[in-house]
């Protein structure tokens, strides 16, 4: 009887330690199908942003387009930032993510005043290399899914 509890003991502790794996990978998972979304979203802020910016200048409806998805990209910047739940093998990718994340979100906000976008501020700032610096880091988050 005692084998018999002892092997049901191992047993369980197996199970309940590969459902602790099973959670973590679900959580990494996670995580990097949240990341991914958003460096996508700044990849493609990033791709067509230059000729949004050209546009701006002489159109005033692709002016408030472009304000729009920079006060977007802000509140997505800000969420990521936000993030607290981040698993352990995500964590070093993650503050490089946060740090990149945090000098694109400053320059944003160089160039929105009150919600307004300045096209002037816009054409000195480090936005879309910013933008750029940030979505290169997509294949190390790949990583984190294979």
């Amino acid at each position: 009887m005692k084998k018999w509890i002892l092997i049901m003991m191992m047993i369980t502790g197996s199970l309940l330690s590969g459902c602790s794996m099973l959670g973590e990978v679900n959580e990494t998972l996670d995580y990097a199908n949240t990341t991914m979304s958003h460096l996508e979203n700044l990849n493609s802020f990033a791709e067509e942003a230059p000729q949004m910016v050209q546009a701006a200048m002489t159109d005033s409806e692709m002016k408030e387009e472009l304000e729009a998805q920079l006060v977007t990209i802000q509140q997505d910047i800000e969420e990521f930032i936000s993030l607290t739940d981040i698993p352990e093998v995500a964590e070093n990718i993650h503050q490089e993510l946060v740090t990149k994340n945090e000098a694109l979100l400053a320059e944003v906000n160089k160039v929105l005043d009150n919600g307004q976008l300045a096209l002037d501020k816009l054409e000195n700032s480090e936005l879309l290399t910013t933008a750029q610096e940030v979505s290169s880091l997509m294949t190390q988050v790949e990583g984190l899914l294979e």
